[in-house]
């Protein structure tokens, strides 16, 4: 499982500039723009490109929601969560054939491209399932050029020996990592910053972490919407439980944004829909109630699965990191973050209405280049309202969980295979 490499860290190489846009101010934002899942669950040598608004398409079987898993595995990884945390588990995460080496070692590799100042910045990671979870390899690179790499060279130890650039009196800085955690998150707390090198190294590091915080892992569960929510946070769950709670506090913290979710609730539920309200309850608790003019209101707990649903989604793109639980990066500017909202099963329960209307929000919201969606759906072609894109050239070569991409205005639709 350790990673192989063309290229080791042997000193400080040309990188390229920042890729900045002055005038589009969202270009700076560091963003996730390629998923690879080169052993993972179903997946092998899969390269799946990620635009601002993205699909993942295909039949029941082919891998859609394990991309997201490993997405998120890789955001919290990059938040610096522990491998055990992120995983519950890793040996699911195997490729089925996956034969064990001599030491009965088995294990999965994923990683991605993140865009940014900096240029294209590859993050590579190799991590042992069995016998013992942990992360046996990493790379960190541009333009060819790695920046840090870590390697498992004694299985009795709890690290790996690191590498990266320092490009002072010694070319290359080597000291261990914990084998338990992504050394690029951890960079910031290691590397000084006091020569070019290593403020290369730092530069490419937090725009890879800074790419990958802010994901908010979303599968609105309308069973639990219905019941009154605890009065807690404000601050929106992945299953969207505490709906009526967050409505609370919308409603109150924004009017413009409110009265957008309105005009959307009203597009996609049936009937008319004069406000979303909450209404406060003993104990503590609060629902969510439709208000329909004339006095006359509908608990959210009559709605059916798919207008609950449809709703929450709607909720989650008018809001932000301010609103979702998600783990933002508290020392970088709101304006060089861009929230990422992975949505498992988009299309879930929802009619060709709500669709249409959710997939128009979710453009619209992307084209501001602080939000970006990554989605799930089983029928594309029903999304989208055509007969379904054709399937451009195939980017992650061969085996289960190959892609075909196509840009459909403006919805980057990756199609994968069982």
């Amino acid at each position: 499982m350790v990673m192989s490499s063309e290229s080791s860290v042997t000193g400080v190489a040309s990188l390229p500039p920042s890729v900045q846009s002055v005038g589009e101010a969202h270009t700076a934002r560091p963003r996730v723009t390629e998923l690879r899942l080169s052993a993972f669950a179903g997946h092998r040598r899969a390269a799946l490109a990620l635009g601002a608004f993205t699909l993942f398409a295909g039949p029941s079987g082919c891998g859609k929601t394990t991309a997201l898993r490993a997405y998120e595995a890789l955001a919290r990884l990059g938040g610096g969560a522990g491998v055990g945390e992120v995983f519950a588990d890793p040996v699911a995460c195997v490729p089925e054939r996956a034969r064990p080496d001599a030491q009965r070692r088995r294990g999965f590799r994923i990683g991605c491209t993140a865009d940014g100042p900096e240029g294209p910045v590859r993050l590579d990671v190799a991590v042992q399932a069995e016998p013992e979870l942990r992360i046996v390899g990493e790379r960190l690179s541009t333009a060819g050029v790695v920046l840090l790499e870590t390697a498992l060279r004694d299985p009795s130890r709890p690290y790996v020996q690191a590498a990266w650039h320092t490009a002072g009196q010694s070319p290359v800085t080597r000291a261990p990592l914990p084998d338990d955690r992504l050394g690029t998150a951890l960079l910031p707390l290691r590397v000084a910053g006091k020569t070019d090198g290593q403020r290369r190294v730092l530069a490419a590091a937090e725009q890879m972490v800074v790419a990958l915080r802010s994901v908010f892992a979303c599968d609105p569960r309308p069973d639990r919407m219905r019941t009154p929510a605890p009065i807690g946070s404000g601050r929106l769950l992945g299953g969207c439980d505490n709906l009526a709670d967050v409505l609370w506090r919308t409603r109150a913290e924004c009017g413009r944004r409110h009265a957008q979710f309105v005009a959307a609730v009203g597009a996609g539920c049936a009937g008319a829909v004069t406000d979303v309200v909450a209404e406060v309850l003993g104990g503590g608790t609060v629902r969510g109630v439709l208000d329909r003019g004339d006095g006359v209101r509908t608990d959210l707990g009559r709605l059916g699965d798919g207008e609950l649903r449809y709703l929450a989604l709607s909720l989650v793109l008018l809001t932000g990191p301010g609103v979702l639980e998600v783990d933002s990066v508290g020392e970088v500017p709101a304006a060089m973050q861009t929230l990422t909202v992975l949505a498992d099963g988009l299309d879930r329960g929802l009619d060709p209405v709500q669709r249409g209307e959710l997939v128009r929000l979710a453009a619209r919201m992307c084209e501001r280049g602080h939000i970006r969606v990554v989605g799930a759906v089983s029928d594309v072609a029903g999304v989208l309202g055509t007969a379904g894109p054709e399937r451009a050239g195939a980017g992650a070569g061969a085996g289960a969980g190959a892609a075909g991409v196509a840009e459909v205005d403006g919805v980057t639709v990756v199609h994968l295979e069982p």
